[in-house]
This record gives structure tokens, C-alpha cells and sequence, in this order.
């Protein structure tokens, strides 16, 4: 009996990290879209610091800790500060302008649309029939037997 508790309540790292990496996706997809859809420019640099923020936590979560910082400090720390420096020595109208938006989204969604189909398409048709191997190799000598090297 101690035995199937203890299986039942084993815990291992991928369990918590593809949850937070869901919690993530979802709070970025949300953010992104309000990038695009916000009509104050200060507010869609503010939302384009959380998308970029996440994609940092992401790589963290891949454990490439060197690109996170990366990510952090060329994007977060560089990239937004420029942008955000550039809308307010521009003089750009600060708050709501309706001048931001026009009326092709239906264009915009359409195009969205059509390039979802071509790269779904593409994607099945190189990998539809692949199966993964989640085996570790025993040797080198195994690895290289993929006729990919």
C-alpha cells in the first residue's frame, strides 16, 4: 500500500514546469493581443514587456539561462527603454487615439488566416507521419544511427 501512495505522489519537474509554462502561454497570447489591439501606445509598450518578460521565463524553464538574460537585458532592458524614450521625445499623443486603428482588420485577420493554413499545411506534410523517441540513448555510437548526422 506504501508503495502505490508513494508512486501516486511522486513529483518530478516536468509536471510543475508544463504548468507554468500553460499559466505563461496563455498570459503572453492574452498580452500580445492586447499589444495589437490596445489603442494607447504606452499601454501596448507595457503589454509587449510582459509577452517579451514571459518569452524570458520560457527560455529560464529550458534551463538556457544565458538567453533568458539575454532576453532580459537586450529586450526588456534595451529595446522597450528605446521605444518608450522614442514615443515621449517624438511628442506622440499620450493616451486614447483613434488614428491608431483603421479599418482593415478584417485584411489583417483574413492574411492571419491564410498563412495559419499554409504553415499548419507545411508542418504535416514534413513531420505528419514522425513519431517521436523519448529513449535515451545508450551510446554515441546509437545516436548517430538516426541519419541525421
Amino acid at each position: 500500500m506504501s508503495l502505490l501512495f508513494a508512486a501516486a505522489s511522486e513529483v518530478t519537474f516536468d509536471t510543475p514546469a508544463n504548468v507554468v509554462f500553460a499559466v505563461l502561454a496563455v498570459v503572453m497570447i492574452i498580452a500580445a493581443v492586447r499589444v495589437v489591439t490596445t489603442r494607447n501606445i504606452v499601454h501596448a509598450a507595457l503589454w509587449l514587456i510582459i509577452v517579451l518578460g514571459g518569452n524570458g521565463v520560457i527560455y529560464l524553464l529550458l534551463q538556457a539561462e544565458f538567453v533568458a538574460m539575454t532576453q532580459f537585458l537586450v529586450y526588456l532592458g534595451a529595446i522597450v527603454v528605446l521605444f518608450l524614450f522614442g514615443i515621449m521625445l517624438t511628442r506622440a499623443p499620450l493616451g486614447v487615439s483613434d488614428d491608431l486603428d483603421n479599418g482593415q482588420r478584417w485584411i489583417g485577420l483574413g492574411a492571419a488566416g491564410l498563412l495559419l493554413v499554409v504553415v499548419g499545411y507545411a508542418l504535416i506534410e514534413t513531420f505528419g507521419n514522425d513519431k517521436l523517441d523519448f529513449r535515451a540513448y545508450g551510446t554515441v555510437a546509437e545516436a548517430n544511427t538516426n541519419g541525421r548526422t
